[in-house]
Formats: C-alpha cells, structure tokens, sequence
C-alpha cells in the first residue's frame, strides 16, 4: 500500500484547476461508508472494519472539501485486548472529470486528529496504543453517479502518523446523496450608454439648425430649401407662401405679389375691423370702415388692393397664418359684393404673426398686431 502515496501525490500536483465557467454548480454530498483499515504493525492492532461519515463540499465542479468522522473497535495484535478508535479529519479533493460525468475519478490529499485507546479501561505499553496523534492522509477513488441525487464512492486511502512515523491503510465504500443547487456568476455592470449629443440648435423652428440657417427668422409653418430658406418655386424672388402668381415665367419681371408687372403700394388704410374670437365673419356693422377703401379705389381707378390679414403671436402660428387668411377674405369679399369694387382689383393675404409692427411681449403690443390693412396698389 506505501507505493500508491508517491503515485497519488504526483497526480495531485499535475492537476489543473478547472477554467471558470458563467454558471457553477455548488453540490453537498452526505457521504456514510464503510470500511476496512490495515494499522502499522507498531500500533500493535489487528486490521478492522471501520465506518463513518463524511459532509463533502463540491464548490467548483472539479474541486471539493470534505469533513470526515470515522471509528473502529480493533482488536489488539499481539496481546489480548482491544482498543477503540476514531478520527476527525479534512481533505481536498480534485476530480478529474465534471459532475456530470457518470465516473468520476479523484485524488485527495487531507489531515485529521486520531485518536487510540479512547476510553479503554486496560493500560496498553505497546507503542501507538492509548494516545492521540496528527495524520496525514492521501487517496484515490472514483464517484459514479447513479442519478442525480445518488452515487457510488469507492477510496483507497493511506495514513501517516506523524508521531510515530507509522502508515495505515483503508479500503471503503459508501452511497453518498447529493444536494445540488446552480449558482449564476456575477454579470459585469453594463458599460454607461453615451449621453446622447444635444440637439443643435434651431431658433426658428424651421427643420435647419441655426449654423446651417441662412434664413433665421423664417416665419412658423413656412416651408423651406436646405439652407433655411422660404421656398421659391418658380424663382422669380417671392417665396411661395406669399406668390399669388406662382408660375411666373422665368426672367420675368414681378412686383411683390409675385406677378409680372412691378406693382407699388402708394396707401396703406388701416381698417378698424373687429372680430370675434377664433372667428372671420363680419356684417355690415362695419362696412362704413371698410367704405373709406372704396372711396379710394373709386377716385384712383387705375389702382388695386391688397387685404392684408395679421395677428399677434399667441397660439399655433399656422393657425394664426389660416384665421389671418380668413379674416382678410372676409374683408375684401364685402368690399367685392356690397362696395361694388370689382373682383380682379382686390386680393386677400394673411400673413398671421410674420409682419409684427410691436412687441409680442405686451398686451398693448398684441392688441397693435392683430389688424387688417387695405395696400392700395399700382402698377407702374
């Protein structure tokens, strides 16, 4: 038996640990065995079967630890008697295939504290009987699993006795039970996602940002080129939200409506028109107001005019562009239909927030902003 402790001790030393793996398995087996144990001829004691326990920690899948007790009730040797004996020991063991494996072979290397003679009335003199000693212990041995929870262990192990430089030997064999539970392996903290870069900035709201914008008080709701600026459809240099004329030949030359011909605003009549909220229709309340236009436009017959609709920034300024639309039309319709001014000489244009003439940012400034106005025209 003392040829196998080199063996074994060498194939402890040339294992390697068992690379680390994302989820482990931590296994407690409850291993009860029985054996045969072979005494050093010094201790004086005859080779005896001895039984014991042990609760073995499997924390890595090719490594364990493992607390075991164990005693025998040996008879003496050489002179009549007998002697008790029992152990407490830990080993480490290394196994050489995973627990999932159906054999698993193992070498185990461990110390305990033994002790002889324990509660022995006869007084023994024969070396290594009657007192306690450090062992030292290496083993071979298999695991074979017969389900999950159930598997058979058999070891062979050899003892040194440091005291009294003795070697024993044991045979065992047991039925272990396995408690097995899976252990997740700690996730790194996800890297930080990159703040997202502030969106640049875009004064006007128009889609271009300021340092792209070669337009930047673009009027809300107009549409626009990729430099930020009103789109001009026909180029003949009025954006289209304000060209009534929006296919004007090219190289033509056009007035500020957008139509052939250069047209000059030589009057402008603020009409003092008033409207109900969110509303564009009038009646005749205030058509002697709107009298003051027709007057003029009688006297000067070659001229036209613009009905110019506004309103001040409070709200949706799209909004503001349509009930400015509105408000104007209704303005030049009773100037058509009731003031007999004809049809060809008028037109309607709401230009809802986009031409303030004061500040938004009072109550007196809106009240100025919200007007409709008569451009009496001419083309020259």
């Amino acid at each position: 038996m003392k040829i196998m402790r080199p063996v074994a001790l060498a194939a402890l030393t040339a294992s390697l640990a068992t690379p680390a793996l994302a989820d482990r398995q931590e296994t407690i087996y409850l291993n009860p065995f029985a054996g045969f144990q072979l005494f050093d001829d010094k201790r004086d004691l005859s080779e005896t079967g001895t039984f014991g326990v042990g609760v073995e920690y499997r924390f890595l899948p090719r490594w364990s630890v493992e607390a075991v007790y164990s005693r025998a009730d040996a008879d003496r040797k050489y002179v009549a008697g007998e002697s008790e004996f029992q152990e407490l020991r830990i080993d480490g063991t290394y196994y050489f295939a995973g627990p999932d494996a159906a054999w698993n072979p193992y070498v185990s290397l461990g110390a305990g504290h033994a002790e002889f003679g324990v509660g022995d009335t006869i007084s023994y003199t024969t070396a290594g009987t009657d007192h306690e000693e450090t062992r030292v212990n290496v083993g071979v041995g298999f695991r074979y699993n017969v389900s999950d929870s159930i598997s058979i262990r058999g070891d062979l192990r050899e003892f040194y006795g440091i005291d009294e430089s003795t070697f024993d030997t044991m045979a065992s064999l047991g039925l272990s039970w396995a408690f097995t539970r899976t252990v997740a392996a700690s996730k790194p903290a996800p890297a930080p996602e990159p703040a997202p870069a502030p969106a640049p900035a875009d004064s006007d709201g128009d889609g271009v940002p300021d340092n792209r914008d070669q337009c930047p008080n673009t009027p809300a709701g107009v549409q626009v080129d990729s430099r930020g600026c009103p789109v001009d459809s026909d180029g003949d240099g009025v954006p289209d939200y304000r060209d009534e004329c929006p296919n004007t030949a090219a190289g033509a030359t056009v007035d500020e409506r957008g139509c052939e011909g250069v047209t000059e605003t030589v009057e402008t009549i603020e009409l003092r028109v008033q409207f109900p909220t969110n509303s564009s229709v009038i009646d005749a309340t205030f058509d002697n107001e709107i009298r003051r236009v027709a007057d003029f436009m009688a006297e000067y017959p070659e001229t036209t005019v613009e009905i110019a609709g506004h309103s001040d920034s409070i709200g949706d300024a799209e909004y503001n562009r349509f009930l400015s639309q509105r408000r104007a039309e209704a303005v030049a319709n009773r100037l058509t239909t009731v003031l007999g001014i004809d049809p060809d000489r008028v037109s309607a244009m709401g230009y809802g927030e986009a031409e303030p003439i004061a500040s938004n940012d009072t109550a007196a400034g809106r009240a100025q902003n919200r007007r409709v106005e008569a451009r009496i025209q001419v083309s020259r």
